[in-house]
């Protein structure tokens, strides 16, 4: 059954394929099923038409691609990191050679990390013609992966950026934190959309760049996120650090708060009216207390400008944007502007 599902699934997009425009290399990044080493693509293209799949692989590994197609003057040709369509490549699949044991056949232990293109197209005689041909690519990147990357070209696995950005992809999304680079891997936490995470390093896994990473609102907690999903972040937001005058900044009489006002907080999406307390110790450390109409009193308290914890048992997801500091903890939803923990 699952075997005529999948030729089903190939029939599908061979024939989605086929109405594409003409006389282009279209570009797909691949990812293999979450814990295997490998996939089957299946596509079809006309004329000058090409398809550019990008694999994710690590130095010491071994990639094998195999391909079959309709028509017999279909052919790949293999781009290291650093190459593309154009200029040199590894190898092409229609010369026999230490990389091609056979035609359509590339079989090479890798000897540079980062992203590899297989460009499937047809040769000239075919594509004058417009003939279209349907194809299977069979791809496998094989052995394990060094303590230490090998071979790192541009692609950063080794260094990066200090911090990453989360990108999803749509505004309200979030980003899965696993505890390995697996799509498969138990997801330890998530990241609300451009929140801004410590890289940790990023390495290769199911054809793809994983990153591990650290949200900076949620201290202590450490793991993998997908790299497609992560662009370059500007890490904690560098706040005014001019104290206030101590007239400023006095307990309000009769209470042990330096400040207090309202708070609209949301609960599974309704909003209410809540008021906040804040016990600020200088330098963006304090205490905020909200409480809720219900009587509800949630604390949470902020260092360095940041929220680092709060007294609920649900993991909290914080976001800094313009001058105030989204939170999320579980169905609850905060907006802090940065005067409350700065004053002012």
């Amino acid at each position: 059954m699952k075997l005529k599902i999948a030729t089903l699934l190939c029939a599908l997009l061979v024939a989605a394929s086929s109405v594409q425009a003409q006389d282009q290399i279209r570009k797909e990044s691949v990812a293999f099923p979450a814990g295997q080493t490998g996939t089957r693509l299946c596509g079809a293209i006309t004329g000058y038409d090409a398809v550019s799949y990008m694999i994710g692989a690590e130095a010491g590994q071994r990639m094998v691609l195999g391909l079959k197609a309709s028509n017999n003057q279909t052919y790949f040709a293999v781009f290291g990191p650093g190459q593309a369509p154009g200029g040199e490549g590894l190898a092409a699949s229609d010369l026999t050679g230490p990389m091609v044991p056979e035609i359509n056949r590339f079989d090479a232990a890798l000897d540079t990390s980062g992203f590899y293109q297989i460009l499937v197209y047809q040769m000239r005689n075919a594509a004058r013609q417009g003939l279209t041909s349907s194809y299977t690519l069979d791809i496998a990147v094989t052995g394990t992966t060094g303590a230490i990357i090998d071979g790192d070209f541009a692609d950063g696995l080794a260094g990066g950026p200090d911090y990453y950005a989360v990108r999803t992809a749509t505004p309200g999304g979030s980003l899965n934190i696993r505890e390995s680079a697996s799509a498969g891997a138990p997801v330890l936490g998530q990241a609300a959309n451009g929140a801004q995470l410590r890289n940790l390093g990023c390495r290769m896994a199911e054809g793809r760049r994983w990153c591990r990473v650290a949200p900076l609102s949620e201290p202590g907690l450490e793991g993998w996120a997908a790299g497609e999903f992560l662009i370059e972040g500007s890490g904690p937001a560098e706040p005014d650090m001019t104290p206030l005058p101590a007239e400023q900044d006095a307990l309000m009489p009769g209470t042990a708060f330096h400040a207090t006002g309202p708070l609209p907080c949301q609960r599974d999406g309704m909003v209410v009216d809540c008021t906040f307390g804040v016990t600020r110790a200088g330098n963006g450390n304090g205490l905020v207390v909200i409480s809720w109409p219900d009587g509800t009193l949630r604390e949470v308290t902020f260092e360095g400008g940041a929220p680092v914890s709060s007294n609920a048992e649900t993991p909290m997801i914080a976001t800094h944007e313009g001058d105030t500091t989204v939170l999320t903890i579980g169905a609850e939803r905060y907006d802090i502007p940065d005067a409350v923990i700065w004053g002012g």
